[in-house]
């Protein structure tokens, strides 16, 4: 028996959604290049952190945070580009991803600047030492590089940015009721040898040992 889907009143095809949203303007339209240009390559140059999107060989998809100082993505010419791959927790999900399925999309961000850039295109890893000393921080290369060969390029306008107020302090919400990372983590871990005390100590010398 086929089970109802979670949601009411979807929208089943392209036709539907242009009737409910309508078609785009000129400037969005033309608006993507294949290609790395001037432009491009001075936002990244000028942004500490991005997301990585990939997506398992079953569809299931995935967003993973990157960060670093400015320029942290190393631009090889218009065409591709590399984002270090640093120490971590060990889990890879995106670079397995990318194993089963190399299709990715980034979104590079500049603190204060509502524009973001988004590139998409064909992932590859690599642990090519002339690349990865390139992106050497306090003495340590990065352990594999993503590469990218770029397939899309497009600014994206500052509307979420400005409706959430993301860079303006005064709107923040206030996070003293919040669960700490820790609790939360040992609640999801859920085994009796995790506790909240135990990944609180865990994050702290990750934090202080483990960046690079």
């Amino acid at each position: 028996m086929k089970s109802e889907p979670p949601f009411k009143n979807l929208v089943h095809s392209i036709a539907e959604l242009r009737e409910v949203a309508g078609d785009p303007g000129g400037l969005a339209k033309n608006k993507v290049i294949s290609y790395l240009d001037q432009n491009c390559i001075e936002f990244m140059n000028h942004s500490p952190f991005l997301v990585l999107s990939t997506v398992n060989q079953f569809g299931d998809c995935d967003a993973s945070p990157r960060g670093d100082q400015p320029g942290f993505v190393h631009v090889l010419d218009s065409a591709r580009l590399i984002i270090p791959e640093r120490k971590g927790n060990k889990r890879l999900d995106s670079i397995q991803n990318i194993l089963s399925q190399p299709s990715v999309g980034l979104l590079f961000m500049i603190p204060g600047t509502g524009e973001t850039l988004r590139v998409n295109g064909t992932a590859y890893i690599t642990r090519d030492p002339e690349y990865l000393e390139k992106m050497t921080v306090q003495g340590k290369a990065p352990l594999l590089g993503i590469g990218v060969e770029v397939k899309e390029c497009f600014l994206h306008c500052a509307k979420a940015f400005k409706r959430s107020k993301l860079w303006e302090p005064e709107h923040w919400p206030k996070t003293e009721k919040l669960p700490s990372a820790a609790k939360i983590m040992a609640a999801h871990a859920s085994t009796r040898s995790i506790t909240e005390e135990s990944v609180e100590e865990d994050l702290k010398e990750s934090y202080k040992k483990r960046l690079y």
